[in-house]
């Protein structure tokens, strides 16, 4: 008899709940919302909330709130957004030591529990996360992910849509490298319905989205006080669903390197076919000098991060 997927969403807050609703709402399977044994109470208040709208909605997926390693048992997706969210004036930077010992704790339990799934990584600092998670898992790379630069390009094409007054729909955006202020979105390949940006937009326009684009986390953290979630959560469903019905979407993602644009043993955002196997091919593409030299100062950025973290 056919089964259900499974997916497991470690971390209950914002952004846990909106993709515990979201897998919900698009049926892809059932659900266990997992956090910290002194918030089990508050993940099992989600997930009946959630269930109790399914009434309404018409889905019947299960979702349980759980603070038990045990019950993500056999998952097929894992989605981790533990951690410590930003504050106002906080740099992503700031987060490693306290989010570093979590995701140890989070990496022991999914290598134990789950040691098949398809890992998504949401937590920031996202490229020093997603190497941490790696590493302690031992998983294959195909398995293990970043969550970074789909939100990144999304980010940007709002704004270029913004500024063009034109439909989202038909923009296209793309946005490498780390998951920080050294990001780069890469303007040779943004296109409005195949048009390049650069013939529509002028200079100095694309130079303040660029900067916009870079800063997108903190302008929402200044904003609402924490991080973004509705968007995020929607950038991790996208690479999850990918996988899930094997759509062979080509998005921006933290991936493993070994060796692709010259960089290897890190994480950082890249092309990359998702489907069914997982990450099943990095997309190198061709960039600009400028482009590449941006690339090369994010990697370094991303290097030194994940150079601090192994000293903690």
């Amino acid at each position: 008899m056919a089964q259900r997927k499974k997916i497991a969403i470690i971390g209950a807050g914002n952004i846990g709940g909106e993709l515990a609703m979201l897998v919900a709402r698009r049926e892809l399977g059932d659900c266990v919302l997992l956090d910290l044994p002194e918030r089990a109470d508050f993940a099992r208040g989600k997930a009946l909330d959630i269930m109790q709208t399914g009434a309404l909605k018409g889905f019947d997926c299960r979702v349980i709130g759980t603070s038990d390693y045990a019950e993500i048992e056999g998952s097929d997706v894992v989605i981790v957004t533990a951690g410590v969210p930003r504050k106002p004036g906080m740099s992503r930077e700031d987060l490693l030591a306290v989010n570093l010992k979590i995701i140890r704790t989070v990496a022991e339990g999914v290598r134990t529990h789950a040691p098949s799934a398809f890992v998504i990584v949401i937590s920031n600092p996202l490229d020093a996360m997603v190497y941490e998670m790696k590493k302690r898992t031992g998983f294959p790379r195909e398995r293990v992910v970043g969550m970074a630069g789909v939100l990144d390009s999304a980010r940007m094409q709002f704004f270029l849509a913004e500024a063009l007054g034109v439909s989202v729909k038909d923009v296209r955006a793309l946005v490498l490298g780390g998951h920080g202020d050294t990001m780069v979105p890469v303007l040779s390949y943004c296109t409005v319905n195949g048009v390049p940006v650069r013939q529509l937009l002028p200079r100095e326009t694309l130079d303040a989205i660029v900067k916009r684009t870079a800063g997108g986390g903190g302008e929402i953290v200044k904003l609402m006080g924490t991080s973004a979630y509705y968007a995020p959560a929607e950038g991790a469903m996208t690479m999850a669903e990918a996988y899930l019905r094997d759509e062979k979407r080509l998005l921006a993602c933290a991936a493993y390197l070994q060796g692709e644009y010259g960089y290897h043993d890190l994480y950082m955002g890249v092309p990359v076919i998702i489907g069914g196997k997982g990450v099943e091919r990095v997309v190198e593409i061709e960039l600009t000098p400028e482009e590449k030299a941006l690339l090369d100062r994010s990697a370094e950025a991303v290097r030194n991060l994940i150079n601090e973290a192994s000293r903690l």
